[in-house]
């Protein structure tokens, strides 16, 4: 079953921490994004294997963007 971690605001990918194919545990952080100059980590919410990982440093998000999938 697929975990699909979404934003939940408008944002900038700050700094991508995972890499596709890493083993997370509920808990671990993702990705940093960064609003009005506030890091916000982006953890993962259950365990399993990241499959995709669907933004870049630098990138923009929205509210509800796909940032990464967890297969777990």
């Amino acid at each position: 079953m697929a975990d699909e971690i979404r934003a939940e605001m408008v944002a900038n990918v700050w700094k991508v921490v995972a890499s596709v194919g890493d083993t997370v545990e509920d808990g671990d952080t993702l990705v940093i994004l960064e609003s009005m100059k506030m890091e916000i980590p982006v953890i993962a919410e259950s365990d399993g294997t990241l499959s995709r990982l669907a933004v870049n440093e630098g990138d923009v998000v929205q509210e509800g963007d796909l940032i990464a999938v967890i297969d777990g």
